[in-house]
């Protein structure tokens, strides 16, 4: 494919590469895979890592590959699929073409991760979704359980991106996980329609601590980590997004995380055999939290680990947006 690069993450080389070629491919059984991406890996590309990490735990072979934008988007994926791979992933970026090449290949398994509602619908098209809305609502409990612990009126902030379903899943989890712990508390919600510039989604957690919100909750990306930056020095907590982001400080409360290499090893293992709409959450091992502060009393800590278990059990249903 012209142009097209592997793109290789730091530290799974090996992964990415074995059984990228014709002669690697006849010398094993395994099935093999490709994720296709829309932008190259790098720091801010979380889906990159977590393929790899698939890729060994299922032993499959495959690679991720990154096509130049200045290429013609059809022709990419058409001479992608033509290489012969067992499963071809993506992600959303590429679902506007997808319907076209998934008629013409009817016998290729495809998959998209997170994909929106406009997303085709074929039997050879296979809809994973990672639903967060379990996870917030325990970041969301976890948060208003210690805001009850501050004097005044008690209130936490959410600064989304946008309202779209994927979104609203993180906000309507954490908001219910909230108001089930303080049946009173003030959710505040603000959106700042970027994903990008950490100065907006600053300004609208700035409003919300002054608000009295005692804990903020970043689902906008990387304009989320401006309101993290304000939750430190507000002196409030701040409540992470996408992957453990701990390591921003110690005013990091926890983490919504989602486990991509769950899903990519659930897509994996069933190479195209399985459901063509999946949903994957808390049981799954799909998403959870990430670390939570040492600062949160042990005590609160076993009561969170057992509404996580009333949830996995379906003793509490967790309502979302999806």
């Amino acid at each position: 494919m012209k142009r097209v690069a592997l793109v290789v993450a730091t530290g799974v080389v090996a992964a990415f590469l074995i059984g990228a070629g014709d002669e690697a491919r006849a010398a094993t059984d395994r099935p093999n895979a490709v994720l296709l991406l829309s932008a190259p890996c790098d720091a801010d590309n979380f889906l990159c890592p977590a393929f790899a990490r698939a890729l060994r735990r299922t032993g499959t072979s495959g690679r991720i590959v990154s096509p130049d934008p200045r290429e013609d988007r059809l022709s990419s994926l058409t001479l992608l699929v033509r290489q012969g791979y067992d499963l071809v992933v993506m992600d959303p970026g590429w679902i506007d073409i997808l319907g076209t090449v998934a008629r013409r290949f009817p016998r290729t398994a495809f998959a998209v991760v997170d994909p929106p509602p406009s997303a085709p619908k074929r039997p050879n098209i296979h809809r994973v979704t990672v639903r967060p809305h379990e996870a917030a609502f325990l970041a969301g409990w976890l948060s208003a359980k210690l805001e009850r612990r501050r004097p005044g009126a008690d209130a936490v902030g959410i600064v989304a991106g946008a309202r779209i379903p994927p979104v609203e899943d993180f906000v309507v989890g954490f908001r219910a996980g909230a108001r089930r712990a303080a049946p009173g508390i003030d959710v505040l919600v603000g959106y700042s329609q970027d994903f990008a510039d950490p100065r907006k989604c600053e300004a609208i957690a700035r409003d919300q601590i002054a608000r009295g919100a005692g804990a903020v909750f970043n689902v906008a990306g990387s304009c989320g980590l401006g309101a993290l930056a304000a939750a430190r020095r507000g002196q409030v907590w701040g409540v992470g997004v996408d992957v453990d982001q701990a390591f921003l400080g110690p005013h990091i409360l926890t983490s919504v995380v989602k486990h991509y290499d769950a899903a990519f090893a659930r897509v994996l293992r069933e190479r195209g055999r399985g459901p063509r709409s999946l949903f994957l959450g808390l049981r799954d091992g799909a998403t959870g939290l990430g670390r939570v502060s040492p600062k949160v009393p042990t005590a609160l800590r076993k009561e969170l680990d057992a509404v996580r278990r009333r949830i996995v059990a379906g003793e509490i249903r967790v309502p979302g947006a999806q």
